[in-house]
């Protein structure tokens, strides 16, 4: 048999009354059921939990330490359930949003929009390369919602139970130095970078087939392609070991140029992940109409790949805010 909820109640009600037959009057039993159903519980338990004599009912050692594990459960289910009803009747928000997130132009903007939305919420972060850890958290329920990236039209991760929406989709662009002879044009083909190594940001996603792709169908096969952090990419640009990968919404650096790929062959997808039988989903509308908004300031602050995308209606934000 299982410890059940119900199972601790008993036993702490036990311990109040100090007699079985006080306990049992006081849950509508006989007290002849009780001393069966305790007898039951300190069986699966693997020990005797009450001393009793005609003193009354006392706990042992073993039942000391099982009755305060359950004063600290007992009142933390009964917060979850009511704090799940209230969010469910009221369509309150939560009082904790834990994020996880990938590399990308959204969750700094999140956290503040969220902290200005719910101040009296408590708001973390949690940064990892891997899309597939993030979707392990939420399952477990160690984050409420994550911020991760996928290439073009692929799958987010696998996961029974969670929701994937998309927040935008962006164009993958090429940063070069200023000095590169490819610098000043409105936008290169791909084939042109035949002969470049490569730079990118770490993942678990499948982005590097889908620049083989990209890549084979401009008639090459890619150069060795470094996978280090922004920083370390930026260095390998510098120095002129690489030019890099970048997504439309990364932030200009002097002595660097942003060049579109032509035919945009290569895009980004932005998700927010969350499980769908949490209280998760009730405040998803929500949350993602705060990434859409720390989207959407992100790329006004870009003004140049503002501007692209008006040109590129079919990129850019795939959620509206809510009014």
């Amino acid at each position: 048999m299982d410890i059940e909820l119900r199972h601790l109640r008993t036993i702490c009600v036990i311990a109040e009354m100090g007699s079985v037959t006080k306990a049992a009057a006081a849950l509508g039993m006989a007290p002849s059921a009780l001393t069966a159903q305790l007898q039951r519980i300190e069986r699966a338990v693997g020990g005797v939990l009450f001393d009793r004599d005609r003193r009354g009912t006392r706990p042992t050692a073993l039942g000391e330490f099982v009755l305060a594990r359950a004063r600290v459960l007992l009142p933390a289910v009964r917060d979850l359930q009511d704090e799940a009803n209230r969010l469910a009747a009221t369509g309150e928000t939560l009082s904790r949003y834990r994020i996880g997130a990938t590399n990308g132009p959204i969750v700094g903007g999140l956290v503040q929009q969220l902290n200005l939305a719910h101040a009296q919420a408590h708001v973390s972060t949690y940064a990892s390369w891997s899309a597939e850890e993030l979707a392990e958290m939420l399952l477990a329920g160690k984050l409420d919602f994550g911020v991760v990236g996928v290439c073009g039209d692929a799958a987010p991760p696998a996961g029974q139970g969670l929701i994937w929406r998309t927040i935008s989709l962006d164009a993958v662009f090429i940063l070069m130095t200023d000095q590169h002879p490819l610098a000043g044009l409105p936008e290169v083909d791909l084939g042109e970078l035949a002969g470049e190594q490569w730079a990118n940001a770490p993942g678990d996603s499948c982005f590097s087939d889908c620049f083989a792709a990209a890549c084979a169908r401009s008639g090459f096969t890619p150069r060795h392609v470094f996978e280090t952090d922004v920083g370390g990419c930026i260095d390998l640009l510098t120095s002129g070991a690489a030019v890099v990968l970048c997504q439309g919404t990364f932030r200009q650096v002097p002595g660097i140029t942003m060049v579109p790929i032509a035919g945009t062959p290569l895009t980004w997808r932005h998700l927010l992940g969350y499980r769908g039988d949490g209280v998760e989903a009730g405040v998803a509308d929500d949350v993602l109409g705060h990434a859409t908004t720390a989207y959407l300031e992100t790329v006004g602050s870009r003004p140049w790949y503002a501007d692209w995308l008006r040109d590129h209606p079919e990129l850019g934000a795939q959620s509206t805010v809510p009014a």
